[in-house]
């Protein structure tokens, strides 16, 4: 009698552990873990921060922007409407730095950091350079802190430039010519350093 009970209670002693083992296990991976240590694909980024620069003679010149993708949508005439100003990039509005005074279409433009803008239209673009470059968008643009305006004639590309790009290129030791290019369209005007 007394090694049945003992046998019994052995047998009890298995299962109860057996069963907390059985619940242990099922606790240590559950699905819901699962899920949350894998790892989720980064986000793209749609208009990525980029810049660039140059050096002309003793000018270091830098134009810092966001730089956004055409993903199949008409840009100019269509997503950016003509005639109206456009801060020339995505988010935050694209800046130029130069430590040296320039000359842009025969006028001065004196070293500092400016806001860059345009008005695009498909005739001509306006070049807008104002003194208010640290804003987001076009949302506190004022013409009267425009310190330099003038007309440029847009070139169209056969190819498509699928995210804007800005290019500084020296021509000589004190010239150069700055370009925006994005879709099809490609607008450029030159400079000296002073």
């Amino acid at each position: 009698m007394k090694l049945r009970i003992l046998f019994t209670l052995l047998l009890c002693a298995l299962l109860f552990t057996s069963c907390k083992q059985d619940k242990k296990e099922t606790k240590i991976i559950p699905e819901q873990s699962q899920t949350e240590t894998t790892s989720k694909p980064s986000k793209k980024i749609l208009s990525p921060h980029t810049s660039t620069m140059a050096m002309i003679g003793d000018a270091h010149i830098h134009i810092d922007y966001s730089s956004p993708g055409v993903r199949d949508r008409i840009i100019f005439g269509g997503l950016l409407a003509y005639n109206q100003v456009w801060q020339a990039g995505a988010h935050n509005a694209t800046w130029l730095e130069t430590n040296k005074d320039l000359t842009i279409e025969g006028k001065e433009f004196k070293a500092g950091k400016y806001g860059f803008f345009v008005i695009p239209n498909e005739e001509e673009w306006t070049i807008i350079f104002n003194t208010n470059w640290d804003q987001h968008g076009k949302d506190e643009y004022d013409e009267k802190d425009d310190v330099l305006q003038f007309k440029v004639t847009p070139k169209i590309s056969e190819e498509v430039q699928e995210h804007l790009e800005y290019k500084i290129i020296k021509t000589s030791d004190v010239s150069g010519t700055m370009s925006l290019s994005w879709e099809k369209v490609v607008v450029e005007f030159p400079f000296e350093v002073n």
